[in-house]
């Protein structure tokens, strides 16, 4: 009753004119409503037209990190205003294609029933499907892969579209960023798709060489020693393991491409800061013994490799002979650890092991940190050191996939400023 006493006590001529501005705000209200509607589809409704991206704010992402590394290619900004249509465009692709991921297979299941769930599922694994669009894969990437490329890079995408984010955007944009001529394959099902082809083609629209390449796993593990293990694991004669088979077989795809072409692998969580161009046959340390400074683990997120080097061949029997699908890193990180650790300075094998600050300058249980503003002088005086670590031997960060992978990219640009404002203290 309060309010309407108050009401009824304001001026006829006010009412009136509060009235009228209503009306006035409603109807431009519509306007903008009908405006950004017909916009949107203008936008949209053809994915061959180019996506308006902003190139000229000074608030970018990676520039940032690039000036605050101080690394030395010369790269072109990244724009706050691109990667929000980027996530936009991204997040489309993901309510359109919110289907269950098949390779995740359920808990607590004894090896046969596993291997007999396996079996019921295999025909909803299109990875392991042979048709026109596979068979075409080696033609594709010798065509690609042309002597027009600076370097040539590959990356594996096996899970669904919708996983596919911003920050594997973001990956791709400093791979190119330091490698402007360089050539990158996604060995990709799902992404060799209309709506693959829309989440790549600002970098297409760019002038990058970027395509995704449906594999033909029976080509690309023919004539190795990984040739039986798929022949038996396609038929479901094999227990996949309680890991997801994507997972490992992405680390076997990743050898058997480097074995038949050569080049270089990057995790898609792997954000590059200087051209790899002066690496060959090279595989990172991640971790260290704190006493003896002896490298303790290797990992296979970064491999430079020359065609049909031995030590790939070996990676690669390893792989077919140890397999266990119940250990997380068995068939990755702790394979190439154990093959290089067994071979030691063997004669013949001709490889580089690179040091920590190469690939993984910043420990995966630490790797958060580095998103947050410090809350407290221990955690900045860390971030500061971490800074300081990060010379010019290091050539990228790796995110360390599910440890960063729940983090907005905005919290990635609030870390570099941070890092900005910190080497700006130092000097």
């Amino acid at each position: 009753m309060k309010m309407i006493t108050r009401i009824s006590k304001i001026p006829v001529q006010s009412r009136l004119f509060s009235r009228a501005k209503l009306r006035i705000v409603s109807i431009i209200s519509i306007a903008a409503i009908v405006f950004i509607i017909y916009a949107g589809r203008i936008f949209i409704s053809d994915y061959p037209q180019p996506l308006e991206i902003s190139k000229n704010n000074n608030d970018i992402a990676h520039d940032v990190l690039l000036e605050t590394l101080k690394t030395k290619a010369q790269i072109k900004t990244t724009t706050i205003t691109r990667l929000q249509i980027q996530e936009e465009e991204i997040e489309k692709v993901h309510r359109e294609n919110m289907n269950k991921n098949p390779w995740i297979p359920p808990w607590n299941q004894t090896e046969e029933e596993r291997i007999a769930w396996f079996r019921r599922k295999l025909p909803e694994f299109d990875i392991f499907k042979s048709d026109d669009v596979s068979q075409r894969f080696h033609s594709r990437v010798l065509e690609f892969f042309n002597p027009s490329c600076d370097v040539q890079f590959f990356m594996t995408w096996i899970s669904p579209l919708e996983s596919f984010k911003t920050r594997e955007f973001l990956a791709m944009e400093t791979l190119f960023k330091t490698h402007p001529g360089g050539c990158l394959i996604i060995l990709s099902r799902t992404m060799n798709s209309i709506k693959g082809y829309r989440i790549l083609k600002p970098l297409l629209d760019r002038g990058f060489k970027v395509q995704a390449v449906t594999p033909d796993l029976s080509f690309l593990f023919k004539n190795t020693p990984a040739e039986t293990w798929y022949s038996e694991m396609k038929m479901g004669k094999r227990d996949p393991g309680e890991i997801p088979l994507a997972q490992n077989l992405s680390n076997l795809m990743r050898l058997a491409a480097l074995y038949k072409y050569g080049g270089v692998y990057l995790d898609t969580d792997f954000i590059v800061l200087k051209p790899f161009t002066a690496l060959r046959n090279s595989i990172g340390v991640q971790s260290v013994d704190g006493v003896s400074k002896n490298w303790t683990r290797l990992n296979n997120a970064v491999l430079i490799f020359d065609m049909n080097h031995p030590l790939l061949y070996k990676f690669i029997e390893e792989f077919a002979l140890t397999f266990d699908g119940n250990k997380w890193g068995h068939n990755g990180p702790y394979l190439v650890t154990r093959v290089v650790q067994r071979l030691g300075t063997r004669p013949g094998y001709n490889f580089n092991v690179l040091p920590m600050m190469a690939f993984y300058p910043v420990d995966w249980i630490k790797i958060g940190g580095l998103f947050k503003k410090p809350e407290d002088q221990a955690t900045s005086r860390w971030v500061n050191a971490k800074l300081l670590q990060l010379s010019g031997e290091t050539y990228g960060v790796h995110l360390w996939n599910k440890q960063s992978s729940r983090l907005k990219w905005k919290s990635l640009i609030n870390m570099l400023k941070h890092l900005r404002r910190s080497q700006k203290g130092q000097n």
